[in-house]
């Protein structure tokens, strides 16, 4: 139990995982602690899109995650109404070829059969959905459940939400974590000193697999570098978050090599975000302009009209990667007291809220939502870190 004036659980980042499973912690009655080394959202959550996504999950553990988590964000958007920027906008995932179309077909039948809403659109009604979509594409496959919001409004606000159940230390890095004499956690320790609590989660993000370590257990968290161009404020060019089908594809590749695939959404401010790219550089920010020249192209390519807009600015983020490209979610056999919340890859922000559950109910002994065997955070075979 906490010794008087100590939290129940300290949380290892203020991202919007970290907050949501501060949130949701509180929400159990729970007194909970949140620290990070720089900023709330300063890592990969500041650096996210906002998706809320359905359209791009295979079948299985991480679906069925993303669903919970959807009905989630819509329950937070009635809580936290404007301040959020949800938006219930939909997903269009469209195909060149008729060959692509009927793999898009496949894919979407089966995610149907897992409780996905998908409506395959022939190409010649894409443009009742997204006017200014190129012509001549084979048709789509449109996800009404695909949703955005704004990741570090989202992380400020449960953090708020949370009340005075949740106290926020920023700028403290941790540098161990304090164990008992049978190896049960029982805290960290700062440079500013050392806070106690029965329950660590590491909610770390790209730095998951460095707390781990800390901790005496290990955790291949990798960082898979991203960039996003911003264009300047435009009338509204597009309508949901559309790309081509290839992004399923590199979402799901173990490679480390550069993969792009054209990714368009606009906003409610009006500029248009243009991704996706994908490679494993370690925690290089090095602008690229062979990536900036194909998202560039490839999102041309989708949406005519943007060959004479202004890109104002461009920014790289890191998602925390796993080799299975399941997050770790919940308790850590080999470290008693010590919960993982990290590894999400690009889809932290869409599945923060059932991950934040999951890891509350367990701190609870509640009912947990769904099966979390499969992201165990040993699973990958690792024992205690040397």
């Amino acid at each position: 139990m906490p010794t008087r004036n100590s939290p129940d659980l300290l949380v290892v980042g203020a991202g919007v995982v970290g907050a949501a499973c501060a949130y949701y912690a509180a929400r159990r009655g729970l007194q909970v602690t949140v620290l990070d080394r720089g900023s709330v959202a300063g890592g990969t959550t500041g650096a996210g899109e906002g998706n809320l996504l359905v359209s791009d999950k295979e079948p299985g553990p991480e679906l069925e995650l993303a669903l919970h988590s959807t009905q989630l964000w819509r329950e937070l958007a009635e809580v936290l109404p404007s301040r959020i920027e949800y938006e219930a906008k939909g997903g269009l995932v469209v195909a060149s070829d008729e060959k692509g179309l009927a793999a898009l077909r496949e894919f979407a039948a089966r995610q149907t059969a897992a409780g996905v809403t998908a409506e395959v659109v022939p190409g010649g009604r894409l443009g009742d959905l997204e006017p200014h979509l190129a012509p001549g594409l084979a048709g789509g496959v449109h996800y009404p459940q695909d949703a955005q919001v704004q990741p570090a409004l989202a992380a400020a606000h449960l953090l708020r939400a949370a009340g005075d159940r949740v106290s926020l230390r920023l700028g403290e890095e941790v540098t161990e974590i304090l164990t008992g004499a049978h190896g049960e956690v029982r805290g960290v320790r700062t440079p500013s000193g050392d806070l106690h609590a029965p329950y660590v989660v590491n909610a770390a993000g790209t730095w998951g697999g460095e707390l781990a370590r800390l901790a005496g257990v290990d955790l291949p968290v990798l960082p898979r570098r991203g960039f996003v161009l911003v264009t300047e404020p435009l009338p509204r060019l597009v309508r949901r978050k559309v790309y081509a089908a290839d992004y399923v594809a590199d979402v799901a590749s173990d490679s480390a090599a550069l993969q792009t695939s054209a990714v368009v959404e606009g906003t409610p401010a009006g500029p248009v975000l243009i991704g996706a790219s994908r490679e494993r550089v370690g925690y290089d920010r090095s602008p690229s302009v062979e990536v900036l020249r194909r998202l560039a192209g490839q999102a041309v390519r989708l949406f005519p009209a943007l060959a004479t807009m202004r890109a104002v600015r461009t920014y790289a983020g890191f998602r925390p990667y796993l080799p299975d490209h399941l997050p770790a979610i919940g308790p850590d056999p080999r470290r008693p007291g010590l919960l993982h919340a990290c590894g999400h890859e690009g889809a932290g922000i869409g599945l923060a809220p059932a991950t934040g559950r999951i890891i509350a109910e367990t701190l609870a002994d509640g009912e947990l939502p769904l099966d979390i065997s499969p992201f165990r955070p040993d699973r990958f075979g690792g024992g205690e870190a040397g």
